[in-house]
């Protein structure tokens, strides 16, 4: 699905890797594609004694967590290239990296300052439903 960037070729969280693939800055996959692809990856790595959380749900909330974190910093350094080097053809990936970072934020209620934020920031309006 993408092509691996080894320019800093650290030691990192074991769900760095796959987030990088499945919620690059320029591919926007379909969420149903991405959980597919995470919990072969997480079978895969749990047979092969690869450190990943026991139960499928707990790896798939460190995905999302390390995908927030990513598209985050991914978001910073975007917005430094064009503020900083004049590299206006990155402020194009801007919605898809914040989508990405989006969807984490309102699916974990950890996150719901950070949604606030993103929402004054975009200038939305927040959705409010009602049941009755």
């Amino acid at each position: 699905p993408g092509v691996l960037d080894f320019q800093d070729a650290v030691i990192g969280p074991i769900t760095y890797d796959l987030v990088s693939l499945l919620r690059d800055a320029y591919i926007a996959w379909p969420e149903e594609q991405q959980l597919d692809w995470a919990i072969r990856y997480w079978e895969r790595a749990r047979k092969a004694g690869l450190p990943v959380a026991a139960d499928a749900a707990d790896f798939y909330r460190d995905l999302d967590w390390m995908g927030l974190q990513r598209a985050l910093k991914v978001l910073g350094i975007f917005a430094r290239l064009y503020h900083r080097d004049g590299k206006a053809q990155y402020l194009g990936d801007l919605p898809v990296v914040l989508q990405h970072a989006r969807l984490v934020a309102a699916r974990y209620g950890a996150f719901k300052p950070l949604l606030q934020l993103l929402d004054q920031i975009e200038r939305r309006s927040p959705l409010v439903g009602y049941t009755f």
